[in-house]
């Protein structure tokens, strides 16, 4: 069960952080280009700036497209009053999740300055600096909450093995008054360890791969968040934790009755 509740707070952080990515990739850089370009130059610097590493996705919205979007939203026609259409060739940019912060748009912002053809870039400041003071709140909480989980978790591991060893306290100390050296005492309570870790991390494996089955068929907008992937990174972690920390318990205790004197295995 602590092997469960580890490994669904595992899939819960990886689903927090892909949500929080696409969250700041949806954030849109709107670049506006002046009125004098034509749609072969403005195609050209689409292209060029697609390739460059802070961009995700990026929309391209010719006139013809402003000029559509306005009539079927305010339902007026421009170009009825002003003889041609006012709209300027725009583009989109949504940046990849890491450079969707205050300090990177800043310098990204000048880059695209850079570009003799940019009449604009807007962004909403407020929103990009709220949300990620938002979404960094929430990364320290659920840091606290996995650390003080694996706390738990490994207290209760440990005592857990140490009962268990600490019934055959005894056996320890026959093996070791007739020679038996201490790898070959400590080998079958590490086997031991190793074959329990095995099967509490297979039968958690089993519970988590039946849950993200259960959740992505319950709710299919789930499957963009619970991933296969992030399922093979948490039955990674489940598997590492479960056998790590059931063999370091296991020697360590084994060692500490190893050590400990006849007189105090009465107490």
């Amino acid at each position: 069960m602590v092997l469960v509740l580890l490994g669904i707070l595992v899939l819960f952080v990886l689903t927090a952080k892909q949500l929080r990515d696409d969250v700041r990739e949806d954030l849109a850089v709107t670049v506006v280009l002046k009125d004098g370009i034509d749609n072969q130059k403005a195609l050209a610097i689409k292209e060029r700036w697609e390739h460059l590493p802070y961009i995700k996705r990026l929309d391209y919205i010719s006139r013809e497209q402003s000029l559509k979007e306005q009539v079927e939203t305010m339902g007026l026609d421009p170009t009825e009053f002003l003889g041609a259409n006012p709209f300027s060739i725009s583009m989109e940019l949504h940046l990849v999740a890491d450079y969707a912060c205050s300090d990177s748009l800043e310098w990204i912002t000048k880059e695209l300055r850079l570009e003799r053809n940019v009449s604009e870039i807007m962004y909403q400041k407020d929103m990009v600096e709220t949300l990620n003071s938002n979404l960094q709140h929430i990364t320290v909480v659920l840091l606290v909450v996995t650390a003080l989980l694996c706390i738990i978790s490994l207290s209760l591991i440990n005592n857990t093995v140490r009962l268990s060893v600490y019934s055959r306290r005894f056996i320890i100390h026959n093996m070791k008054l007739v020679g038996a050296r201490w790898s070959f005492i400590r080998r079958p309570f590490l086997l031991r360890s190793l074959w329990i870790g095995l099967l509490a991390s297979a039968l958690a494996v089993l519970i988590l791969a039946a849950g993200v089955n259960w959740l992505r068929t319950y709710e299919i907008d789930l499957e963009n968040f619970l991933t296969w992937e992030n399922l093979g990174i948490a039955v990674v972690v489940v598997v590492s934790f479960g056998l790590a920390i059931t063999l370091i318990c296991t020697y360590v205790s084994v060692t500490h009755y190893l050590r400990m004197r006849e007189s105090n295995l009465y107490k």
